[in-house]
């Protein structure tokens, strides 16, 4: 008799390819990553059309070391659920050529859900100082933000990072789109990080200015382009055009921001770097296996 297993999947991916990670119409020149996992399932030939539900949502241009969603995988009868070892294996062979890795899958009960259940998400944006775009290596286009080519000011960075920390109404970082009515803007800030970080690869260039830059952000949820905004006003602090006491004034007021640089961080140096859940979630009940 055939039986429906839930899977929770872990995947990776370079988003400058795709629409975002979301399912895109078919009928569009350039598809999501749902789109390319969805079709990947297809192909193991299971009972009806798997559907994936993605934990967290990442725009076009944005990527992820580690993304999560959970599928219902139902096969033919008489065959066995895919092991968690094979089902990864199996996916990979058909998403290939994509810039699509699926990393790890781990069955669990019938009621966990990859969205509501995580316990928090953390982003890493990378930028980069004492280059200008021009001038970024070929590895390092796409893949992080030439933010400025003078030095900032890392101990104010940091000050108005921390101020950052905590529950706060965030709507003075966050865009607007159909969902922002309906979606509270009071996160909780876990974590706020600015620090030293280094290229991809070695770079043969002499300018000791050069320097790249790791912004990570720890929370259960974030509001519509929310870390984007969070960094490029960190980034505005650090070049002396805000002060840490403006960043406190709008978080506290809810006023949006206006400076005459970037308002927002371009979705290049993006990167969704881990999806948390409870270790419990992971272990599914024997007794429904």
């Amino acid at each position: 008799m055939a039986c429906k297993v839930r899977y929770l999947l872990f995947f990776q991916y370079y988003g400058t390819k795709y629409s975002g990670v979301m399912k895109a119409p078919a009928s569009q020149a350039v598809l999501g990553v749902q789109n390319y996992l969805e079709m990947a399932l297809q192909k193991l030939r299971t009972i009806g059309t798997p559907t994936i539900y993605i934990s967290s949502r990442t725009d076009s241009g944005v990527h992820a070391l580690c993304n999560s969603a959970h599928v219902d995988i139902e096969r033919q009868p008489g065959k066995h659920p895919f092991s968690e070892a094979v089902l990864p294996q199996a996916l990979n062979f058909h998403l290939k050529p994509e810039c699509i890795s699926v990393l790890k899958a781990i069955r669990v009960n019938n009621d966990f859900h990859a969205r509501y259940d995580a316990l928090s998400r953390t982003y890493v944006y990378r930028l980069v100082t004492g280059y200008g775009h021009q001038n970024l290596p070929v590895f390092e286009r796409n893949m992080c933000w030439a933010a400025s080519e003078s030095r900032l000011d890392i101990g104010k960075i940091r000050e108005a990072a921390q101020i950052l920390l905590g529950t706060h109404d965030f709507s003075a970082f966050r865009s607007i789109n159909s969902e922002t009515p309906f979606k509270s803007p009071i996160k909780t800030l876990e974590q706020a990080d600015f620090t030293a970080s280094s290229s991809l690869l070695p770079i043969h260039n002499q300018n000791s200015d050069v320097q790249f830059w790791n912004v990570t952000f720890k929370s259960n949820s974030f509001a519509y382009k929310q870390v984007r905004r969070m960094t490029s006003a960190l980034v505005a602090v650090g070049l002396g055009f805000l002060t840490p006491q403006q960043i406190r004034f709008h978080l506290e007021t809810g006023e949006q921001m206006n400076y005459s640089r970037c308002i927002i961080a371009p979705p290049d140096g993006l990167f969704l770097k881990e999806v948390k859940y409870a270790e419990t979630d992971l272990k599914m009940d024997k007794t429904s296996r």
